[in-house]
């Protein structure tokens, strides 16, 4: 919801300023999984599982990501719901991985909450953008994002009931969610941060959030 007020208000955010949040978004994620998810996954399961369901969500993320794949289109309306529907799904595991981290224990389900909060906002932008340009009103671009959402908070019951069968089954299921946001920070959020903006800032962008990350893992 952040993303679509401030795609609301800014209405053309330039490829520079999507371009650091992304960045940020990503290399936050990439911190804070490689510092804390897997680890934590580590503590509770066996290193050969671990590796085993990491490499099992990159391949799953990255099936469903190929499927969702669409050429460019022009009217501005069918962006807008392509966009939306390929994001719901994407939002799922979101909401996954933030069950598993609260069924951890600790601040991790903070930690993973506050992480896929800033990484949603320019998906956000990616919702209204197109629809503001086709002049649909502000409610009607507020509720079709919500919805868009709404798939994060089925994911994330279904994670923390899940997590909470066994320590085995939450080790299982942190390495996966692990797996799935590497896909997801490597395979898309860098590359698109780039792609957006091919200079300086996003590179930094992506630094700043993995130094934020590194400071989320050790204070909280």
């Amino acid at each position: 919801m952040t993303g679509a007020f401030l795609g609301v208000i800014i209405r053309k955010p330039s490829n520079k300023l999507l371009g650091v949040i992304i960045g940020f978004a990503g290399g936050l994620m990439l911190s804070v999984v490689v510092f804390d998810l897997i680890p934590e996954a580590l503590e509770k399961w066996s290193f050969i599982g671990t590796i085993i369901f990491c490499v099992l969500g990159v391949i799953v993320v990255s099936v469903v990501d190929n499927k969702m794949a669409i050429n460019n289109m022009d009217k501005h309306m069918k962006v807008a719901f392509m966009t939306a529907l390929g994001l719901m799904i994407h939002n799922f595991p979101e909401g996954i991985i933030m069950g598993c981290g609260f069924a951890a224990g600790g601040a991790l389900g903070i930690k993973m909450s506050i992480i896929i909060a800033i990484h949603d906002i320019p998906e956000g932008i990616a919702v209204a953008a197109p629809l503001i340009a086709s002049r649909v009103k502000v409610a009607k671009i507020l509720f079709y994002t919500f919805v868009t959402a709404f798939p994060t908070a089925i994911g994330t019951f279904i994670g923390a009931y899940i997590a909470g069968i066994s320590v085995n089954v939450l080790g299982a299921c942190l390495s996966f969610a692990s797996g799935i946001m590497l896909y997801v920070v490597c395979g898309e959020m860098i590359p698109e941060s780039s792609k957006l903006w091919d200079g300086v800032t996003s590179t930094v962008g992506v630094l700043s959030g993995i130094m934020v990350g590194l400071i989320m893992v050790k204070i909280l």
